[in-house]
Formats: structure tokens, C-alpha cells, sequence
């Protein structure tokens, strides 16, 4: 393994743990949200009502496409850093 291909690795899974930090972040829920049913109180008659507020939660199912997209992106560099180090060397033979 050269370099370019270590630094792909490494900057993958840079990039599929903050991914996952973020999504435990936000409460680790299964899908992702943009609206959140909200109990709040009136003040007035003491009754108590739902309210949808627009609040947005990062689910797993982002966490899942930046995980898939980060590995099929860096297993095509991996590949594509393999061939250029064959050439080089090929080249030089």
C-alpha cells in the first residue's frame, strides 16, 4: 500500500466516524426528522395540546448514505492509486 492509498483510508474513516459522532449527536434515532410533536401548556385554561415544531434530528439513514457513498468513493481512489503505482512502476522497469 503507498501513501495516497493510506491517506484515502485514513481520511474514509475520518469521515464515517464523525458521521456516526454526529448521528449519536442528535440522539441516535432511526430515521431522520424534520418536524417534532411538541406537548406545550396553555397558560390560560391549563389545558395541554400537541404542536408540530420544525426542528431537524440527523437520523441513520444519512449516517448510511455518507457511509456508503465515503466507501465507494474510496474503494474507486484505492483502485485508482493501485494502477498509477503499477505504472510507475512498469514505466521504470
Amino acid at each position: 500500500m503507498n501513501k495516497r492509498q493510506k491517506l484515502t483510508l485514513l481520511a474514509g474513516a475520518i469521515i464515517i466516524i464523525l458521521a456516526f459522532i454526529i448521528w449519536f449527536y442528535y440522539g441516535a434515532q432511526l430515521f431522520t426528522k424534520t418536524q417534532v410533536l411538541i406537548e406545550k401548556k396553555d397558560e390560560l385554561f391549563g389545558t395541554t395540546y400537541k404542536e408540530w415544531q420544525n426542528k431537524f434530528i440527523w437520523g441513520l439513514d444519512y449516517t448510511m448514505y455518507i457511509t456508503g457513498a465515503t466507501v465507494f468513493i474510496c474503494a474507486v481512489l484505492f483502485f485508482v492509486f493501485r494502477k498509477k503505482k503499477e505504472s510507475l512502476n512498469e514505466n521504470n522497469s
